[in-house]
C-alpha cells in the first residue's frame, strides 16, 4: 500500500507539473505564438513519456533526472523571464494609471476615471483630478458584484469622504487592446495588476446599468469600524497605487486579485480580520464580514443581503449627479468610532 501511494503521488506530481509547465510555455509573455505552441506540445509529450517510463526500472531514473532539469529550466529561464510592463497597448478604459501626491492631510489623486458610457463597449474615457481631505474620511463601503453564482464575486471598496463624496477603488486585471479575461490565464503572468480609482457613476453604474452578457447583480454593504482604520487603509491603497504607477506588478487569479488584495491591504490595521477560505471564494466575503460584525448584524444576513441589492435604484439613478446618494437611500448608516 505504501509503495502504491508513493507511485500515485509521483504520478500526480508529474502530471500537475507538466500541466503547469505546458500552460506557462503556451501563454508565455502575454501572447502565444506557433513556436510556443510547438514547444508546449513537445513538453507535454515528454511529460507523458516520463509518467509511462516510471513503469520501466531501466529508464525511470534517467527520465526523472531529465524531466527535473527540464522543469527547472522552464521555471528559471522561461517563467521568470516574463516581466510586467506598463508599456503595452491597453484597452481605452485602462490606458491611464492613477497616482497621488500627499501634502499633510491633503491627498491629490490624478486620473480618477469617470467614463461616459453609451453601452458596455461604447464609451468615451474621461478622467479628472481631485484633492481629498483625510480629516473628512468617515469610513468605507463594500460593493459585491455577482455574475456566475454565489461563490464568486468582484469586490470594490468605496471610501466615504462625506455624504456627497465617495471614491471607489476597483482592483482588476489590466487588459490589453482586444484582450479578454481568463481565470486560467490569470495564474500565468498574463495580466498586470491595476487599481482603478473611479467615480461610482463609472465603476458601479457600468455593472448595474450596462453589463448585460452576463448581467451583473450588485450589492452595497455599509462597513462599520474606526475612522483611524479607514485612514490607514486609504493611505495603504495610495501607497500601492503609486507603486504600481512606478513599477508594474502581475495580477494573480488566486494570490493577488480583487479580494485577496483588499485583505492584504487591511493588514495595515491592528484589528484586521484573520484570513478565511471565504476570502478565496469571494462571493462569501459579505457573509464573513457579517459574521465578524463588520456589517450591521441586527437582522438575519438574508434580509441584509436583500436590502443591499442596488440594481433597480442604480438603473433609475443612471447619470444623476447624486448617484452615490440615491443608491444608499434606505441602507442603514454604519456605526463609526
Amino acid at each position: 500500500m505504501l509503495k502504491f501511494i508513493k507511485w500515485l503521488l509521483l504520478v500526480l506530481l508529474l502530471t500537475g507539473s507538466t500541466g503547469w509547465a505546458v500552460l506557462a510555455i503556451y501563454f508565455g509573455d502575454s501572447h502565444s505564438s506557433p513556436l510556443q505552441t510547438t514547444i508546449a506540445a513537445a513538453y507535454a509529450v515528454f511529460g507523458l513519456v516520463t509518467v509511462v517510463g516510471l513503469g520501466f526500472a531501466r529508464w525511470r531514473k534517467r527520465l526523472l533526472v531529465a524531466y527535473s532539469m527540464l522543469f527547472i529550466g522552464v521555471v528559471s529561464v522561461w517563467w521568470f523571464a516574463v516581466s510586467p510592463s506598463n508599456d503595452r497597448q491597453w484597452q481605452p478604459d485602462l490606458a491611464k494609471l492613477p497616482y497621488a501626491t500627499i501634502e499633510g492631510d491633503l491627498v491629490t489623486l490624478h486620473n480618477i476615471r469617470n467614463v461616459d458610457y453609451r453601452s458596455e463597449f461604447d464609451f468615451s474615457p474621461a478622467y479628472y483630478t481631485k484633492t481629498y481631505d483625510l480629516k473628512k474620511l468617515e469610513g468605507g463601503d463594500l460593493f459585491a458584484v455577482y455574475w456566475m453564482g454565489p461563490a464568486i464575486a468582484h469586490t470594490i471598496v468605496s471610501f466615504n469622504f462625506g455624504d456627497k463624496d465617495y471614491l471607489a477603488v476597483s482592483i482588476e486585471a489590466r487588459k490589453e487592446l482586444n484582450e479578454g479575461y481568463s481565470t486560467i490565464k490569470g495564474f500565468f503572468r498574463q495580466y498586470e495588476l491595476t487599481y482603478i480609482v473611479a467615480d461610482e457613476r463609472d465603476v458601479i453604474r457600468l455593472r448595474t446599468n450596462y453589463r448585460k452578457d452576463p448581467p451583473e447583480e450588485v450589492y452595497l454593504y455599509r462597513i462599520q469600524g474606526r475612522k483611524d482604520n479607514a485612514r490607514r487603509l486609504f493611505l495603504e491603497y495610495i501607497k500601492k497605487i503609486n507603486e504600481l504607477h512606478d513599477k508594474p506588478a502581475f495580477y494573480n487569479t488566486l494570490l493577488d486579485n480583487c479580494t485577496t488584495a483588499i485583505w492584504f491591504n487591511t493588514r495595515i490595521n491592528p484589528q484586521h480580520l484573520p484570513f478565511s477560505w471565504k476570502i478565496l471564494l469571494s462571493g462569501y466575503v459579505p457573509e464573513y464580514l457579517y459574521q465578524s460584525k463588520v456589517l450591521a448584524n441586527d437582522r438575519p444576513f438574508d434580509e441584509l443581503q436583500r436590502q443591499s441589492h442596488i440594481n433597480p435604484v442604480a438603473q433609475a439613478a443612471d447619470q444623476s449627479p447624486d448617484f452615490s446618494q440615491r443608491i444608499r437611500r434606505g441602507l442603514e448608516k454604519p456605526l463609526l468610532q
